[in-house]
Protein backbone atom coordinates (compact mmCIF):
# COMPACT_ATOMS: atom_id res chain seq x y z
CA UNK A 1 0.00 0.00 0.00
CA UNK A 2 1.74 3.23 -1.11
CA UNK A 3 1.17 6.29 1.02
CA UNK A 4 0.65 9.57 0.17
CA UNK A 5 2.51 12.67 1.29
CA UNK A 6 0.61 15.00 2.95
CA UNK A 7 1.71 17.97 1.23
CA UNK A 8 0.66 16.61 -1.99
CA UNK A 9 -3.06 15.46 -1.10
CA UNK A 10 -4.01 18.19 -3.00
CA UNK A 11 -3.02 16.76 -6.32
CA UNK A 12 -6.10 14.75 -5.62
CA UNK A 13 -8.03 16.86 -3.84
CA UNK A 14 -7.69 20.14 -5.76
CA UNK A 15 -9.68 21.25 -8.79
CA UNK A 16 -7.15 23.50 -9.97
CA UNK A 17 -5.99 23.69 -13.54
CA UNK A 18 -2.26 24.35 -12.67
CA UNK A 19 -0.30 22.19 -10.41
CA UNK A 20 3.09 23.76 -10.00
CA UNK A 21 5.45 21.09 -8.27
CA UNK A 22 8.63 22.72 -7.13
CA UNK A 23 11.24 20.97 -4.91
CA UNK A 24 15.23 20.05 -4.64
CA UNK A 25 17.35 16.80 -4.60
CA UNK A 26 15.88 14.13 -2.56
CA UNK A 27 12.25 15.46 -2.30
CA UNK A 28 10.40 12.65 -3.85
CA UNK A 29 8.34 14.87 -6.09
CA UNK A 30 8.84 12.73 -9.30
CA UNK A 31 7.65 9.70 -6.88
CA UNK A 32 4.88 11.65 -5.95
CA UNK A 33 3.59 12.57 -8.78
CA UNK A 34 4.01 9.64 -10.96
CA UNK A 35 1.97 7.98 -8.26
CA UNK A 36 -0.98 10.07 -8.70
CA UNK A 37 -0.72 9.48 -12.01
CA UNK A 38 -0.71 5.68 -11.75
CA UNK A 39 -3.86 6.09 -9.59
CA UNK A 40 -5.55 8.72 -11.49
CA UNK A 41 -5.65 6.50 -14.97
CA UNK A 42 -7.69 3.86 -12.77
CA UNK A 43 -10.81 6.61 -14.12
CA UNK A 44 -12.21 5.90 -17.24
CA UNK A 45 -11.50 9.17 -20.01
CA UNK A 46 -8.31 10.14 -18.99
CA UNK A 47 -5.45 10.47 -21.69
CA UNK A 48 -2.28 11.53 -19.97
CA UNK A 49 0.36 13.43 -21.74
CA UNK A 50 3.78 13.03 -20.05
CA UNK A 51 6.20 14.91 -21.52
CA UNK A 52 9.93 16.84 -21.09
CA UNK A 53 11.11 19.37 -23.66
CA UNK A 54 13.74 16.45 -24.36
CA UNK A 55 13.10 13.12 -23.98
CA UNK A 56 15.23 10.18 -25.28
CA UNK A 57 14.31 6.53 -25.36
CA UNK A 58 11.26 7.04 -22.25
CA UNK A 59 11.43 2.66 -22.39
CA UNK A 60 14.78 3.56 -20.75
CA UNK A 61 14.73 5.98 -18.96
CA UNK A 62 11.19 7.46 -17.29
CA UNK A 63 8.61 4.34 -18.46
CA UNK A 64 10.81 1.98 -15.63
CA UNK A 65 10.14 5.02 -12.98
CA UNK A 66 5.93 4.42 -13.42
CA UNK A 67 6.71 0.46 -13.44
CA UNK A 68 8.30 0.07 -10.12
CA UNK A 69 5.15 2.64 -8.63
CA UNK A 70 2.66 0.09 -10.41
CA UNK A 71 4.76 -3.06 -8.88
CA UNK A 72 4.59 -1.09 -5.14
CA UNK A 73 1.02 -0.65 -5.92
CA UNK A 74 0.71 -4.40 -6.65
CA UNK A 75 -1.34 -3.57 -10.16
CA UNK A 76 1.25 -5.19 -12.40
CA UNK A 77 -1.68 -7.34 -14.07
CA UNK A 78 -4.03 -4.56 -14.45
CA UNK A 79 -1.25 -2.39 -17.45
CA UNK A 80 0.00 -3.12 -20.90
CA UNK A 81 3.45 -1.37 -20.84
CA UNK A 82 5.02 -0.74 -24.41
CA UNK A 83 7.79 1.89 -25.27
CA UNK A 84 5.90 5.00 -25.35
CA UNK A 85 2.73 4.08 -23.64
CA UNK A 86 1.15 2.73 -20.62
CA UNK A 87 -2.79 1.72 -20.58
CA UNK A 88 -4.37 0.99 -17.85
CA UNK A 89 -6.32 -2.44 -18.54
CA UNK A 90 -9.31 -1.73 -16.28
CA UNK A 91 -10.41 2.14 -17.43
CA UNK A 92 -9.01 2.20 -20.77
CA UNK A 93 -7.25 5.38 -19.83
CA UNK A 94 -3.56 6.12 -21.07
CA UNK A 95 -0.55 7.56 -20.06
CA UNK A 96 1.62 8.77 -23.21
CA UNK A 97 5.19 9.94 -23.03
CA UNK A 98 6.65 12.46 -25.97
CA UNK A 99 9.25 15.14 -26.29
CA UNK A 100 8.96 18.79 -27.48
CA UNK A 101 11.96 19.16 -28.94
CA UNK A 102 12.81 17.26 -31.82
CA UNK A 103 16.03 16.25 -33.63
CA UNK A 104 14.82 18.89 -36.25
CA UNK A 105 14.97 21.55 -33.28
CA UNK A 106 12.40 22.91 -31.14
CA UNK A 107 9.00 22.18 -32.38
CA UNK A 108 5.66 20.85 -31.32
CA UNK A 109 4.67 18.93 -34.45
CA UNK A 110 4.68 15.46 -32.61
CA UNK A 111 2.16 17.13 -29.96
CA UNK A 112 -0.07 18.94 -32.80
CA UNK A 113 -2.96 15.97 -32.12
CA UNK A 114 -3.78 16.91 -28.25
CA UNK A 115 -7.18 15.87 -28.63
CA UNK A 116 -8.66 13.81 -25.80
CA UNK A 117 -5.72 14.93 -23.60
CA UNK A 118 -7.18 15.56 -20.08
CA UNK A 119 -4.14 16.11 -17.90
CA UNK A 120 -0.44 17.46 -19.54
CA UNK A 121 2.56 16.75 -17.38
CA UNK A 122 5.88 18.63 -18.64
CA UNK A 123 8.77 17.16 -16.05
CA UNK A 124 12.13 19.27 -15.65
CA UNK A 125 9.85 22.13 -16.57
CA UNK A 126 13.01 24.23 -16.06
CA UNK A 127 14.03 23.46 -19.39
CA UNK A 128 11.58 24.79 -21.60
CA UNK A 129 12.40 28.00 -22.04
CA UNK A 130 9.63 29.49 -24.30
CA UNK A 131 6.58 30.82 -22.74
CA UNK A 132 4.87 30.56 -26.35
CA UNK A 133 5.54 26.76 -26.26
CA UNK A 134 3.87 26.52 -22.80
CA UNK A 135 0.94 28.37 -24.39
CA UNK A 136 0.55 26.42 -27.35
CA UNK A 137 0.09 23.28 -25.76
CA UNK A 138 -1.73 24.50 -22.94
CA UNK A 139 -4.41 25.91 -24.56
CA UNK A 140 -4.82 22.63 -27.21
CA UNK A 141 -5.59 20.91 -23.21
CA UNK A 142 -9.33 21.56 -23.58
CA UNK A 143 -11.51 18.16 -22.82
CA UNK A 144 -14.82 18.55 -21.84
CA UNK A 145 -16.64 16.90 -19.11
CA UNK A 146 -13.32 15.72 -17.19
CA UNK A 147 -10.79 18.53 -14.64
CA UNK A 148 -7.88 19.69 -17.01
CA UNK A 149 -5.08 19.46 -15.37
CA UNK A 150 -1.51 20.98 -16.20
CA UNK A 151 1.41 19.46 -13.87
CA UNK A 152 4.44 21.63 -13.62
CA UNK A 153 7.22 19.59 -12.41
CA UNK A 154 10.66 21.70 -11.83
CA UNK A 155 13.95 22.31 -10.11
CA UNK A 156 13.54 25.84 -9.77
CA UNK A 157 16.23 27.76 -12.01
CA UNK A 158 16.82 31.44 -11.85
CA UNK A 159 14.07 34.32 -11.22
CA UNK A 160 14.44 35.32 -14.91
CA UNK A 161 12.77 32.32 -15.77
CA UNK A 162 9.20 32.91 -17.26
CA UNK A 163 7.80 30.02 -14.80
CA UNK A 164 9.06 32.21 -11.87
CA UNK A 165 8.00 35.60 -13.44
CA UNK A 166 4.25 34.04 -14.49
CA UNK A 167 3.73 31.68 -11.18
CA UNK A 168 5.11 33.49 -8.20
CA UNK A 169 6.15 37.02 -9.35
CA UNK A 170 2.95 38.20 -11.42
CA UNK A 171 0.93 35.85 -8.83
CA UNK A 172 2.09 37.88 -5.70
CA UNK A 173 3.16 34.00 -4.34
CA UNK A 174 6.53 33.62 -2.15
CA UNK A 175 8.82 30.58 -3.64
CA UNK A 176 8.57 27.59 -1.33
CA UNK A 177 4.82 28.39 -0.40
CA UNK A 178 1.94 25.71 -0.52
CA UNK A 179 -1.51 25.91 -1.10
CA UNK A 180 -3.43 27.79 -3.87
CA UNK A 181 -3.76 30.88 -5.32
CA UNK A 182 -6.48 31.60 -8.29
CA UNK A 183 -6.17 28.24 -11.13
CA UNK A 184 -2.98 27.73 -9.16
CA UNK A 185 -2.22 24.71 -6.89
CA UNK A 186 1.40 24.95 -5.39
CA UNK A 187 3.29 21.96 -4.10
CA UNK A 188 7.18 22.32 -2.68
CA UNK A 189 8.98 20.08 -0.73
CA UNK A 190 13.02 18.99 0.16
CA UNK A 191 14.60 16.39 1.73
CA UNK A 192 13.09 16.78 4.56
CA UNK A 193 9.95 16.17 3.57
CA UNK A 194 11.74 12.39 2.20
CA UNK A 195 13.94 11.80 5.12
CA UNK A 196 12.96 8.13 5.61
CA UNK A 197 13.55 7.06 2.46
CA UNK A 198 16.65 8.50 1.49
CA UNK A 199 20.20 6.97 1.83
CA UNK A 200 22.38 8.07 5.12
CA UNK A 201 24.70 9.00 2.02
CA UNK A 202 22.96 11.07 0.54
CA UNK A 203 22.06 12.98 3.99
CA UNK A 204 25.35 13.39 4.11
CA UNK A 205 26.56 14.71 1.32
CA UNK A 206 23.97 16.97 1.30
CA UNK A 207 24.70 18.04 4.65
CA UNK A 208 28.05 18.56 3.98
CA UNK A 209 26.74 21.11 0.53
CA UNK A 210 24.95 23.03 3.73
CA UNK A 211 27.95 23.55 5.13
CA UNK A 212 29.78 24.62 2.49
CA UNK A 213 28.35 26.23 0.22
CA UNK A 214 24.91 27.48 1.55
CA UNK A 215 23.64 29.47 -1.86
CA UNK A 216 24.12 26.02 -3.57
CA UNK A 217 22.61 23.88 -1.12
CA UNK A 218 19.58 26.94 -0.78
CA UNK A 219 19.28 26.29 -4.75
CA UNK A 220 19.78 22.49 -4.98
CA UNK A 221 18.77 20.81 -2.14
CA UNK A 222 16.37 22.83 -1.01
CA UNK A 223 14.76 24.08 -4.38
CA UNK A 224 15.20 27.59 -4.10
CA UNK A 225 15.49 30.37 -7.09
CA UNK A 226 18.28 32.01 -7.62
CA UNK A 227 18.69 35.57 -8.42
CA UNK A 228 20.60 36.76 -10.91
CA UNK A 229 24.45 36.95 -10.12
CA UNK A 230 25.65 40.57 -9.80
CA UNK A 231 28.53 41.44 -12.02
CA UNK A 232 27.34 39.01 -14.93
CA UNK A 233 30.54 38.57 -17.86
CA UNK A 234 27.98 38.89 -19.84
CA UNK A 235 24.78 41.31 -20.68
CA UNK A 236 24.03 41.12 -24.17
CA UNK A 237 22.14 37.78 -25.33
CA UNK A 238 18.68 36.56 -25.69
CA UNK A 239 16.73 33.49 -26.95
CA UNK A 240 16.17 33.00 -30.27
CA UNK A 241 15.88 31.03 -33.21
CA UNK A 242 19.42 28.72 -34.15
CA UNK A 243 21.13 30.03 -37.20
CA UNK A 244 18.17 31.19 -38.87
CA UNK A 245 20.26 32.00 -42.37
CA UNK A 246 22.08 28.46 -42.42
CA UNK A 247 25.19 30.02 -41.71
CA UNK A 248 28.60 27.48 -41.37
CA UNK A 249 27.90 26.36 -38.07
CA UNK A 250 31.19 24.68 -36.20
CA UNK A 251 30.83 23.39 -32.18
CA UNK A 252 33.05 23.40 -29.14
CA UNK A 253 33.68 20.77 -26.61
CA UNK A 254 35.00 20.87 -22.92
CA UNK A 255 35.58 18.02 -21.13
CA UNK A 256 35.02 16.75 -17.74
CA UNK A 257 34.09 13.73 -15.92
CA UNK A 258 32.78 13.82 -11.89
CA UNK A 259 32.97 17.06 -10.90
CA UNK A 260 32.78 19.11 -14.16
CA UNK A 261 30.17 17.65 -17.07
CA UNK A 262 31.43 17.30 -20.66
CA UNK A 263 29.30 20.03 -23.04
CA UNK A 264 29.46 19.96 -26.84
CA UNK A 265 27.96 23.32 -28.32
CA UNK A 266 27.30 24.21 -31.62
CA UNK A 267 27.77 27.74 -32.75
CA UNK A 268 27.37 29.77 -35.67
CA UNK A 269 28.70 33.44 -36.33
CA UNK A 270 27.05 36.26 -38.37
CA UNK A 271 29.90 38.45 -38.87
CA UNK A 272 28.13 41.21 -40.54
CA UNK A 273 25.24 41.34 -38.00
CA UNK A 274 27.57 40.58 -34.91
CA UNK A 275 25.20 37.62 -33.58
CA UNK A 276 26.50 34.23 -32.56
CA UNK A 277 24.10 31.46 -32.03
CA UNK A 278 24.27 28.73 -30.09
CA UNK A 279 22.95 25.24 -29.58
CA UNK A 280 23.45 23.44 -26.48
CA UNK A 281 23.56 19.46 -27.16
CA UNK A 282 24.45 18.19 -24.27
CA UNK A 283 26.47 18.93 -20.69
CA UNK A 284 26.72 15.82 -18.99
CA UNK A 285 28.50 14.44 -16.65
CA UNK A 286 30.00 10.64 -16.00
CA UNK A 287 30.54 10.33 -19.53
CA UNK A 288 33.21 7.73 -21.03
CA UNK A 289 35.15 8.14 -24.76
CA UNK A 290 32.87 5.59 -26.26
CA UNK A 291 29.70 7.51 -24.78
CA UNK A 292 31.37 10.77 -25.81
CA UNK A 293 31.96 9.57 -29.23
CA UNK A 294 28.55 8.26 -29.95
CA UNK A 295 26.94 11.52 -29.23
CA UNK A 296 29.22 13.84 -30.70
CA UNK A 297 28.48 11.44 -33.83
CA UNK A 298 24.52 11.76 -32.73
CA UNK A 299 24.82 15.58 -32.89
CA UNK A 300 27.16 16.96 -35.16
CA UNK A 301 28.26 14.03 -37.44
CA UNK A 302 31.60 14.98 -38.71
CA UNK A 303 31.11 18.62 -38.48
CA UNK A 304 34.10 20.31 -37.02
CA UNK A 305 34.72 20.02 -33.55
CA UNK A 306 37.09 22.65 -31.53
CA UNK A 307 37.47 21.48 -28.14
CA UNK A 308 39.65 21.89 -24.77
CA UNK A 309 43.05 20.50 -25.52
CA UNK A 310 44.28 19.61 -22.14
CA UNK A 311 43.23 15.92 -22.75
CA UNK A 312 44.80 15.41 -25.34
CA UNK A 313 44.63 11.34 -25.34
CA UNK A 314 41.03 11.67 -24.89
CA UNK A 315 41.08 13.94 -28.08
CA UNK A 316 42.84 11.41 -30.05
CA UNK A 317 40.97 8.49 -29.24
CA UNK A 318 37.72 10.30 -30.32
CA UNK A 319 39.72 10.75 -33.47
CA UNK A 320 39.54 7.20 -33.53
CA UNK A 321 36.30 7.10 -34.30
CA UNK A 322 36.17 9.15 -37.29
CA UNK A 323 35.51 12.87 -35.14
CA UNK A 324 36.76 15.83 -36.72
CA UNK A 325 38.44 17.25 -33.74
CA UNK A 326 41.17 20.08 -33.25
CA UNK A 327 42.52 20.99 -29.99
CA UNK A 328 44.60 23.71 -31.34
CA UNK A 329 46.99 25.58 -28.67
CA UNK A 330 45.87 28.05 -25.95
CA UNK A 331 44.96 31.46 -25.88
CA UNK A 332 44.08 33.57 -23.00
CA UNK A 333 40.59 33.55 -21.59
CA UNK A 334 40.52 36.97 -21.76
CA UNK A 335 41.24 37.34 -25.36
CA UNK A 336 38.07 34.63 -26.24
CA UNK A 337 35.69 36.43 -23.46
CA UNK A 338 36.35 39.94 -25.05
CA UNK A 339 35.48 38.67 -28.78
CA UNK A 340 31.98 36.69 -27.45
CA UNK A 341 31.57 40.21 -25.92
CA UNK A 342 31.77 42.07 -29.07
CA UNK A 343 28.93 40.01 -30.40
CA UNK A 344 25.03 39.80 -29.25
CA UNK A 345 24.57 35.60 -28.32
CA UNK A 346 21.80 34.51 -29.22
CA UNK A 347 20.79 31.31 -27.46
CA UNK A 348 18.66 28.59 -28.87
CA UNK A 349 15.15 27.72 -26.34
CA UNK A 350 16.06 24.70 -24.59
CA UNK A 351 19.48 25.29 -24.28
CA UNK A 352 19.16 25.60 -20.21
CA UNK A 353 22.47 25.04 -19.49
CA UNK A 354 24.09 28.02 -21.35
CA UNK A 355 21.70 30.03 -19.93
CA UNK A 356 22.68 29.29 -16.67
CA UNK A 357 25.47 29.83 -16.63
CA UNK A 358 25.07 33.17 -18.76
CA UNK A 359 23.20 33.98 -15.64
CA UNK A 360 25.70 33.14 -13.03
CA UNK A 361 29.22 33.52 -14.65
CA UNK A 362 30.73 36.59 -12.74
CA UNK A 363 33.97 38.19 -12.44
CA UNK A 364 35.63 37.77 -9.59
CA UNK A 365 35.65 41.17 -7.84
CA UNK A 366 33.90 44.76 -8.87
CA UNK A 367 36.61 45.80 -11.53
CA UNK A 368 38.55 42.82 -11.79
CA UNK A 369 38.82 41.44 -15.30
CA UNK A 370 39.52 38.02 -13.88
CA UNK A 371 36.55 35.44 -14.06
CA UNK A 372 35.33 32.97 -11.49
CA UNK A 373 35.92 29.19 -12.35
CA UNK A 374 32.66 28.20 -12.32
CA UNK A 375 29.38 28.24 -14.40
CA UNK A 376 32.07 28.36 -17.56
CA UNK A 377 31.39 24.37 -19.03
CA UNK A 378 29.36 25.59 -21.84
CA UNK A 379 30.93 29.09 -22.23
CA UNK A 380 34.37 27.20 -22.26
CA UNK A 381 32.75 25.19 -25.24
CA UNK A 382 31.48 28.49 -26.82
CA UNK A 383 34.68 29.93 -26.49
CA UNK A 384 37.22 27.57 -28.39
CA UNK A 385 34.75 27.66 -31.21
CA UNK A 386 34.65 31.73 -31.25
CA UNK A 387 38.30 32.02 -31.18
CA UNK A 388 38.48 29.20 -33.67
CA UNK A 389 36.32 31.28 -36.10
CA UNK A 390 36.65 35.16 -35.33
CA UNK A 391 39.52 35.59 -33.90
CA UNK A 392 41.87 33.36 -35.38
CA UNK A 393 43.01 34.62 -38.90
CA UNK A 394 44.83 31.49 -39.31
CA UNK A 395 41.82 28.84 -38.16
CA UNK A 396 43.37 26.27 -35.93
CA UNK A 397 46.70 27.11 -35.30
CA UNK A 398 46.34 29.04 -32.29
CA UNK A 399 44.29 28.65 -29.19
CA UNK A 400 42.62 28.41 -26.22
CA UNK A 401 42.88 27.67 -22.25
Amino acid sequence: MIQVNKKYKSLYENDTRFFLVTGGRGSGKSYEVNTFLNTLSFEQGHNILFTRYTMISAHLSIIPEFTSKIDEMEATNYFTINKTEIVNNISGSQIWFKGIKTSAGNQTASLKSLSGVTTWVLDEAEELTDEATFDKINLSIRTKGKQNRIILILNPSTKEHWIYKRFFQDMGVNEGFNGSKGDVTYIHTTYLDNYENLAESFILDIERVRDTNPTKFNHIVLGGWMDKAEGVVFTNWKIGKFNPNNLQTISGQDYGFTIDPTTLIEIAVDKVNRKIYCKEHYCQKGLITSQIAKKNIECVGKGLIISDNAEPRLVTELKSYGLNIQAPKKESIEFGVSLMQDYELIIEEGSINIIKELNNYVYQDKGSKLYIDDFNHCIDAIRYAVVYLIGNPNKGKYTIR
